[in-house]
Order: structure tokens, then sequence, then C-alpha cells
């Protein structure tokens, strides 16, 4: 018989996969335990609704961001255009997926839970991403006259505002077109755009290979 952590953990990726293809809106107790295989009585003994699923996944979610971001961080033994790179596409990786109904879908009808993620990404920004361009500027890869609290600013607004459909939407029709690409994409890029800016010309042919 499965142990109750192994069900739980089954669950909680059942229904991440689901707010992500449908939103948190569209999905339902009965889609969750059908995808699941599972009666949805035994779903509620283990969540009692889906604002908790939505929760949990979340704080999944969010776990393995910063232990897979801060393994790279303290790796003493790969270098840091190296670095720089594998913690884009692990951020890339884990929140690109999310789509900007998903988000919508959290700041309307989950607000606690929203203000929660945004929050922890710039938190996450600042403590993990100022001390991998501190590194970076004491080993000469980081222009010297670059601000790293702005880069790590700007790092958080693209991040914030990239997850914002009402951001985007205030673009005209033809910007907002150019940016229709999948998230995970268009995160990954906007982000390269602001660590190649900063890169030595040294760092920056490292970084491109990397």
């Amino acid at each position: 018989m499965p142990n109750k952590a192994s069900v739980e953990t089954k669950i909680l990726e059942a229904a991440y996969k689901l707010f992500l293809q449908k939103g948190y809106r569209q999905t339902t107790m009965d889609d969750i335990a059908q995808a699941l295989a599972m009666s949805k009585k035994t779903l509620y003994k283990y969540y009692p609704g889906k604002m908790e699923l939505l929760g949990a996944s979340f704080e999944v979610t969010k776990t393995k961001l910063t232990a897979k971001v801060e393994a790279i961080v303290d790796n003493r033994y790969i270098s840091f255009p190296l670095k720089l790179k594998s913690t884009l596409t692990v951020m890339a990786s884990l929140l690109g997926p999310i789509n900007p109904e998903l988000f919508e879908d959290l700041r309307e009808h989950a607000p606690d839970i929203w203000e929660d993620l945004t929050q922890y990404i710039n938190q996450s920004a600042y403590t993990r991403f100022n001390k991998l361009l501190e590194q970076g500027k004491k080993e000469g890869l980081v222009v010297p006259s670059v601000n790293i609290q702005l880069v790590v600013l700007l790092y958080a607004t693209a991040v914030q505002s990239l997850m914002d459909p009402k951001f985007i939407g205030k673009f005209p029709e033809s910007i907002q077109k150019g940016v229709q690409i999948p998230p995970a994409a268009l995160y990954d890029q906007a982000i390269s755009i602001i660590y190649n800016g900063i890169l030595t010309e040294e760092a920056r042919k490292e970084f491109e290979n990397a």
C-alpha cells in the first residue's frame, strides 16, 4: 500500500499539470480525481479543496526552484558563465510553463497565493542572483560599471511583468503579437538579453558556448 507522502506527491503532480493546461478556474476536483483514477471522496481525504491543492502545488515548485538554483550558485567547480546559463535554464524550465492565464486566475481568485509567489520570485531574484552577480564581478566577468542591484531589480521586474497579461495588454497589438511565443522561450530570451548586456566580452563568449 503506498504511503501518504507518495500519494500526496502524485496528487500534486496531477493537479499541477491540469492547472498548467486548463488554468485554475477551469480545473475541477472531478478532473483531478479522474486524472488519478481516484474517487473524489479519496481525493478529499488528502486535500480539502482545489485552493489547497493550488497552494501546495506552488510550494513544491518553489522548493524545487530554490534547491536547483542554490546548488548551481554554490557549486565551486563550474564557471560563472555556466552558472548563469544553468540558472536561467532552471528558472525558465520551472516558471516558463506557467501560462499567463493561470497567473491571471491566481491574481483574481487566489490573491494570497499570487502575492506569495511574486514575493518569493522577488526575494529569490535578490538573494540568489545578487550573490551570483557579485561573484561574477569579483572574477572580472561582469562589466565593472554595472550596478548589480539595478540588474537584480530589472530581472525581477521583467519576470513579474511577463507573468502579467494586464501589463502586456497595455501595449499596441503589434507588440503583443510579437511576444506571442511559448512562455518559457519568452522568459528565457528576456533574461538572457539582460545578462548578455552586463557580461564582459570574454564571459559573453563563454556564456554563448555554455
